[in-house]
């Protein structure tokens, strides 16, 4: 079970890191599997109690060796229908609910033991309690990622020079997560600390030793306070001092060349998010702890007393231990697959908005876990209600709810799949450990089974982006691989015009010729390799395909023409007249500067997906576009004086004249194709 939440949960720690690119596949398992750990053994103890004894209410006083027998025998049927179902949907890549999963097989072996032993034994009020904590815990995470990308997109995005702001004021926004977490340190991970020395007879009284005393209430001054003045203190300098540090960090990183734009903000974001995505470990890990440990608590109790049951039962480390390096190795192994369904494909994750959704979901896990709540909240359904929170600030269109909705669906599956599995083995075993023997090895070879089919040719994340990049460059979402096929169209173009111009000053222009053609090649390939890709609807689109297809059409169309002006260079040799040749590149330079302004343009429409639409970036391309516009016009008028003057002084070599005419139009043909593919783009400003 714990191996299963590893494998399917790790998407809520990292899915979205990997996802903007903040942290490779390899970085994100390690770090989640060191902070899943962290968070299950440290701070794990008091959701465990409920998951154990607080679903089922149990009357530990007139409890018989039967009843003890058959729960411990329910509570492990319960634990094997929900690894399967979570072995099952790991499988497919979706990130379904182990909360959900382990708490339906619990019911579902509620509702047999009733019937069996003629008992109310499933406390439906805890249930409730549990349920409505499934839906507010997503709409509360993504209300607090959709505020906190709101607040970057004012603060930082939409600012004249947002790299420089975001400097400064990263630390600023990070400092909450830094208090957040300190409080769970002391809440939380103190907390299990000092109980389990107190158990082991090392102090005398825990609460000695913690800022917090039994049965706490909200007043900060009074001396059981739930949150006493020192320790909010305490967590605003611990907070205050990361800060600190975390800005003489940024200030220590070189991104001179990524000033313009917003690649500087991302890669200064980077950091928040790697910061972010620990804390969601840890607060999945001390959160998600209980699906596994909670169950094995009650089993380990009535084997280790001898078939009794009691209310109040000590969970030894050991137990501790190993569900919590079962989550780890269940990260470690097979937690790629549901990190690639949150990553990329419920809406385009940046650094930035990566780090809204970790804050949301990670703030809003470890207020459920809290010892005053302690309510086993879905961190799936929280993750994934952050990641549609931070969508939806770009737009109803920027969220992808076809794959929400397939997500959504086994979440609803889960609660039944996992309570009829558990129903359908605990009446296969009939309380009998010889069949136990039998099912455990059946079931641990049927994983395996799966596991060794799966094994061969997983598709990563960053694998699969890679295929379209320039020159070993991941991009992640649609209008980055534009981008990245706009610049390899300006490179055809520049080799047509390194071309163009030994043929004006009477040179061979044969191997440049050639370049422009392998240029215009290459272009073409990055053109079908992104057809592929939004093809398959494996990347969000902020359009729909067909008016993505008509741009990336137009804008392939500005690399034709460039290679149709090297293959009219390749025909014969040009006018041979010194004011016609300077005329000729005169419009060529004309042709670079719109082509420049095209591609400027480009970058502009991807930094404006990057910056959640942004009223300023809205601004800037619309005058990007209305600036190709205007080159294209001096093109014009650039290839009007050219021609004619080829057609004025052109009667004693009539052919060369008219050749020339031709090179004319289709270098007029090039800034017309970038007018009509910056035009393209009104959608999007638009939409």
């Amino acid at each position: 079970m714990a191996w299963n939440i590893g494998a399917n949960d790790v998407a809520n720690a990292m899915g979205t890191s990997v996802g903007s690119r903040a942290l490779t596949l390899k970085q994100a398992v390690i770090l989640a599997a060191v902070f899943e750990f962290a968070g299950a053994f440290l701070a794990g103890d008091a959701v465990t109690d409920t998951v154990r004894k607080g679903i089922l209410s149990v009357d530990f006083d007139t409890t018989t060796l039967e009843f003890a027998n058959d729960l411990m025998f329910g509570f492990i049927a319960a634990m094997m229908a929900a690894a399967v179902w979570l072995t099952i949907a790991t499988r497919f890549g979706l990130p379904v609910s182990t909360t959900h999963s382990i708490i339906g097989g619990i019911i579902g072996v509620g509702l047999i033991l009733e019937i069996q032993h003629s008992t109310s034994l499933i406390d439906w009020g805890v249930v409730r309690k549990v349920a409505i904590s499934w839906v507010a815990s997503p709409l509360i995470g993504g209300l607090l990622a959709f505020f906190t990308f709101t607040i970057v997109r004012a603060s930082v995005l939409d600012a004249p020079e947002p790299t420089e702001r975001a400097q400064w004021l990263a630390p600023i926004l990070a400092l909450p997560t830094f208090f957040v977490l300190g409080l769970a340190l002391q809440f939380k991970a103190l907390k299990g600390f000092f109980a389990r020395a107190q158990s082991n007879g090392w102090i005398d009284n825990k609460y000695d030793w913690l800022p917090v005393k039994e049965n706490g209430t909200w007043n900060p001054v009074a001396e059981n306070a739930w949150f006493p003045v020192n320790s909010l203190l305490l967590a605003l300098t611990l907070a205050i001092i990361a800060s600190l540090i975390l800005y003489f960090v940024l200030k220590k990183i070189d991104i001179k060349e990524e000033r313009v734009g917003f690649t500087g903000v991302e890669r200064v974001f980077v950091w928040l998010q790697i910061i972010t995505a620990a804390y969601v470990a840890f607060a999945h890990g001390a959160n998600d702890r209980s699906n596994a440990i909670g169950p094995m608590a009650a089993v380990y109790q009535v084997l280790s007393s001898g078939g009794e049951l009691a209310a109040k039962a000590e969970i030894p480390t050991w137990l501790i231990l190993l569900g919590s390096a079962g989550i780890a190795v269940g990260v470690l192994t097979w937690g790629w697959r549901v990190m690639e369904t949150v990553g990329k494909k419920i809406t385009d994750i940046t650094p930035t908005r990566g780090f809204a959704a970790e804050f949301g979901a990670a703030t809003t896990i470890l207020i459920f876990s809290m010892p005053f709540l302690a309510v086993p909240v879905s961190t799936t359904h929280t993750l994934v209600g952050a990641v549609v929170g931070v969508g939806l600030a770009g737009g109803t269109k920027a969220v992808n709810f076809r794959v929400f909705g397939k997500i959504f669906t086994s979440w609803v599956v889960s609660l039944p799949a996992a309570g009829f599995g558990a129903i359908v083995l605990y009446v296969f075993t009939g309380s009998d450990p010889l069949m136990l023997l039998v099912v455990i090895p059946i079931s641990f070879v049927i994983v395996g089974g799966v596991m060794y089919r799966t094994r061969g040719g997983p598709i990563h994340v960053e694998e699969a982006l890679g295929e379209v990049g320039v020159d070993g460059e991941k991009a992640s979402t649609p209008l980055e691989l534009f981008y990245a096929h706009a610049e390899s169209v300006e490179n055809t173009v520049n080799k047509m015009l390194e071309a163009l111009n030994i043929a004006t000053q009477g040179g061979d222009a044969t191997d440049e010729i050639e370049a422009t053609i392998s240029a215009e090649l290459r272009a073409d390939e990055l053109k079908m390799a992104l057809r592929d890709v939004i093809g398959s609807r494996e990347l969000m689109l902020i359009i729909d395909s067909g008016s993505f297809f008509h741009m990336l059409s137009r804008q392939d169309r500005i690399a034709d023409y460039a290679q149709n002006v090297a293959e009219q260079l390749s025909f014969r040799k040009l006018f041979a007249d010194e004011k016609a040749l300077e005329l000729l590149q005169e419009m060529g330079e004309a042709v670079s500067r719109t082509v420049k302004d095209y591609v400027h343009a480009v970058k502009a429409m991807r930094d404006l997906s990057l910056s959640g639409f942004t009223k300023d970036q809205r601004t800037n391309l619309k005058q990007l576009i209305k600036e190709v516009n205007l080159r294209e016009h001096e093109a014009d008028e650039a290839e009007r004086k050219a021609a004619s003057f080829v057609f004025e002084h052109g009667e004693h070599d009539p052919l060369a004249a008219m050749h020339m005419y031709r090179v004319l139009q289709r270098l007029d043909d090039v800034a017309n194709a970038c007018e009509k593919a910056a035009n393209a783009f009104l959608p999007i400003v638009y939409r």
